[in-house]
């Protein structure tokens, strides 16, 4: 009897990318869970992303969605306007394709963990998203959710295996139906994050389950040119707090400019299970492992072309 094969992510996912069609740290390691996924990409740079990656996989960004994006600025096409219209465009791409969700992430993303008794392991199976899936699907009041930062979780310290009501970062898990989209040339994700729970959604963080994020500045391509390197971090965090001033401030850490945000006022909003199971869920007594077990593997190797 042939083993039964992982559940695979109930929601498609898309890969919003710029500039990096050989590191594609994201994509390398999807490719290693054997899941599936298409990767965003503007006209110009089609050719040399099809080197590497199969064609099938490949969407190309509609410019309209860059003309017509909110950079809540009035800069124009001066600089860069982001990774959000990309954003919006695979939202529109997955509602057009008839599903409820969508998984957006960004392209720098080395590894994705489960965290389980103080260790960190690699997934090496498309079960991980099923996971975080299948519990918003208990839920009619989530709107958006996502793994953790791996650096924000120490292995030593206890934690809960999820919070809410927090910011997405990076990898997003969103509702398709919520009265939302992507704006702001920076700190977008915060942004869609703070305007969903001001309406009453809620968010959900896993750090049971987690993301190994490359840090932006770090690697080449994407927003690192336009952006930081050559303008540093206040402008970005400044627009936050424009955005959000009942909420955000500028302030300096760390050496640089940040933003902080208090998330305070949205402690009650609370979860709320559906009247009746979803359909596409089963929910079964005891712990589910989703076939998961610990495995000795070689690491992959994330930086070869």
């Amino acid at each position: 009897m042939k083993p039964n094969k992982p559940p695979l992510p109930l929601f498609p996912l898309f890969i919003v990318s710029k500039g990096r069609w050989k590191q594609r740290h994201t994509s390398r390691f999807l490719e290693l869970q054997g899941t599936p996924y298409r990767i965003v990409v503007e006209d110009q740079e089609y050719s040399k992303y099809a080197q590497y990656i199969d064609k099938k996989k490949i969407l190309v960004l509609d410019k309209q969605y860059q003309k017509d994006y909110d950079t809540y600025d009035d800069l124009g096409f001066s600089k860069s306007v982001g990774p959000g219209p990309a954003r919006n465009f695979v939202w529109d791409v997955a509602m057009s394709e008839g599903y409820d969700w969508h998984w957006v992430m960004d392209d720098n993303i080395a590894y994705f963990y489960r965290l389980n008794r103080n260790l960190k392991v690699q997934v090496h199976s498309p079960v991980f998203w099923r996971v975080m899936e299948e519990f918003c699907l208990r839920y009619d009041n989530i709107a958006m959710a996502g793994p953790n930062y791996e650096m924000f979780i120490p292995r030593r310290e206890k934690v809960p295996p999820f919070i809410t009501n927090t910011r997405i970062y990076s990898c997003n898990l969103i509702r398709n139906d919520v009265p939302f989209r992507w704006r702001g040339r920076y700190n977008e994700d915060t942004d869609l994050s703070l305007r969903m729970l001001k309406a009453g959604w809620c968010t959900v963080q896993f750090n049971a389950l987690l993301q190994k994020k490359l840090t932006t500045q770090t690697v080449q391509g994407g927003n690192t040119q336009e952006f930081y390197s050559k303008e540093g971090t206040f402008p970005k965090s400044e627009m936050l707090e424009r955005m959000h001033p009942d909420v955000a401030r500028v302030c300096w850490r760390f050496n640089r400019w940040h933003h902080y945000v208090d998330y305070t006022p949205f402690k009650y909003n609370r979860l709320r299970k559906r009247q009746k199971p979803h359909p596409d869920i089963t929910i079964s007594k005891g712990v589910n492992e989703y076939g998961m077990v610990l495995k000795k593997t070689e690491a992959p190797n994330q930086h070869k072309s």
